[in-house]
């Protein structure tokens, strides 16, 4: 049996996983997100261990046998942010989290640097780890003077498991200190980001064995003596693994809290101008291309948190998608990252008439979503990566409406998953089960398709031409905001 820890931003997620690769049990806790100033985002990183014994306790109380019988641990979690740690291990200052666009300053000076983007293959995002930290050295120079370790957010939560410093690949490359090419830290990107290599946990593949379950943990949680624990990694590569989507011409689009459209590559082939993402997999000698949307299912909870109905609700009345709107979203509620690059724009909507209502724009706020997604589309596809299909994933998948939208916007198949959990969780056990023994190759297999939503040749022509106002949107409403 193998146990997968998903750290995600709202809570936290295990499930419990045979060698057959299917979830017999699954636990969850949530824990808050702190917002003290617009574009702020943190989290205690404590929070996150008090998640952990939860869930741990939940699945040994709900299947005792099965957990007697765990040999390996796999985590995956949220990019991105920075865990400042003292010389005792303890956080000097509440997680500054992955959606925090307090350091767009520091990530525009540190993107001027051209070492950054050669190096990394990638914008330096004011998301990304290193412009926080010299954030935090500017603003909270006495904390940031007790600094004696940073940590990723789940690379916090194996440090507990085990007392081990160590991040993987894939976590690393979302860090702006991380030669993505090379998967090496690059001495001279982490003395420009104002920090020094003894800051930095050791490097690992999200597949390796990075020591046992501490002993004294491992009594107090109630798991057996010797377990194993990976690496683990970043949400969207383990997210990857545990669909398959490990070669070139594999990907996903999931509508999560972000929206992630992902490619995986063979061969590193970053093209950082296009604002996609070049990050290392989660396995040795793979890489991944991703555009980002900061508010998918965000947009949506927005919208029912102003109407006060629940997102479900909100889309179950919409039926299957038929054309698109005369309503615009722009999902811009945070900034935006692919293609834009830009923290400043926010949520618009255009065209609105007395005769709107809570339905209009609930279909308004899903069309929005997928036109952003073919902004990335579009980026990825600049890059040279191939996506002739892929898997839709992802809490707002569950929206037929949804996935309609998209496969129609986007022109592109998209596969439904049978039955069942194949996401970051789950990859996060099959990674744990690699690290035990097995193969990548028998391990990091595609889930069974229950259905394939195809695009409507009738349909995609007139989503065309709103995407194209959509994106005629964005300059104009870039200068008013």
């Amino acid at each position: 049996m193998y146990i997968g820890l998903d750290l995600g931003t709202s809570g936290l997620r295990a499930v419990l996983v045979p060698g057959g690769g299917v979830p017999v049990a699954e636990a969850t806790a949530t824990y808050p997100v702190s917002a003290p100033h617009p574009g702020w985002s943190e989290q205690d990183p404590d929070d996150w261990i008090a998640a952990c014994r939860r869930v741990i306790a939940d699945l040994r109380a709900s299947h005792p046998a099965e957990v007697a019988a765990v040999r390996a641990i796999g985590l995956s979690g949220h990019m991105h942010g920075a865990v400042m740690l003292d010389a005792s291990h303890r956080p000097i200052r509440p997680c500054i989290l992955w959606n925090d666009t307090r350091a767009h300053g520091e990530a525009t000076a540190l993107d001027a640097d051209p070492r950054f983007r050669a190096l990394t293959g990638n914008i330096v995002f004011p998301g990304f780890t290193a412009p926080k930290l010299v954030w935090t050295a500017r603003h909270e120079s006495q904390a940031f003077a007790r600094l004696a370790c940073v940590m990723l957010p789940k690379d916090f939560v194996t440090l507990w498991l085990t007392g081990h410093r160590v991040t993987d690949m894939s976590d690393a490359a979302g860090s702006a200190w991380l030669d993505t090419g090379a998967r090496a830290w690059a001495p001279e990107l982490v003395a420009a980001g104002g920090i020094e290599p003894a800051h930095l946990p050791a490097l690992a593949e999200g597949c390796d064995p990075i020591g046992t379950l501490r002993p004294t943990l491992a009594a107090e949680l109630g798991l057996p003596d010797g377990i194993t624990v990976v690496a683990g990694g970043a949400d969207n590569a383990v997210a990857a693994c545990g669909i398959g989507a490990i070669r070139e011409g594999d990907g996903f689009v999931s509508l999560g809290t972000s929206g992630v459209l992902l490619a995986a590559r063979d061969r590193y082939r970053p093209d950082p101008a296009t604002a996609v993402h070049t990050f290392c997999h989660a396995i040795p000698d793979r890489w991944y291309q991703m555009g980002v949307i900061l508010a998918a299912t965000d947009s949506l909870n927005w919208l029912a948190r102003i109407t006060g109905q629940a997102p479900e609700a909100l889309s179950a009345n919409l039926g299957t998608a038929s054309g698109p709107s005369s309503v615009l979203f722009l999902p811009y509620l945070s900034g935006e990252r692919t293609p834009h690059n830009d923290p400043a724009p926010r949520g618009t909507l255009l065209g609105l008439s007395g005769s709107h209502d809570a339905s209009d724009l609930a279909r308004a706020v899903m069309e929005g979503v997928a036109f952003a997604l073919a902004d990335s589309l579009a980026a990825l596809r600049a890059t040279g990566a191939s996506l002739p299909s892929a898997m839709a994933i992802g809490g707002g998948s569950r929206s037929r409406f949804w996935v309609e939208t998209l496969a129609h916007t986007l022109d592109l198949p998209l596969e439904l998953p049978a039955s069942g959990d194949f996401g970051a969780a789950v990859g996060a056990a099959r990674l744990a089960m690699i690290g035990d023994g097995a193969t990548i190759d028998e391990t990091l297999v595609k889930p069974p398709v229950v259905e394939t939503v195809m695009p409507d040749p009738a349909l995609t022509p007139a989503y065309t031409e709103a995407h194209d106002a959509f994106r005629a949107a964005y300059p104009a409403i870039k200068e008013l905001t």
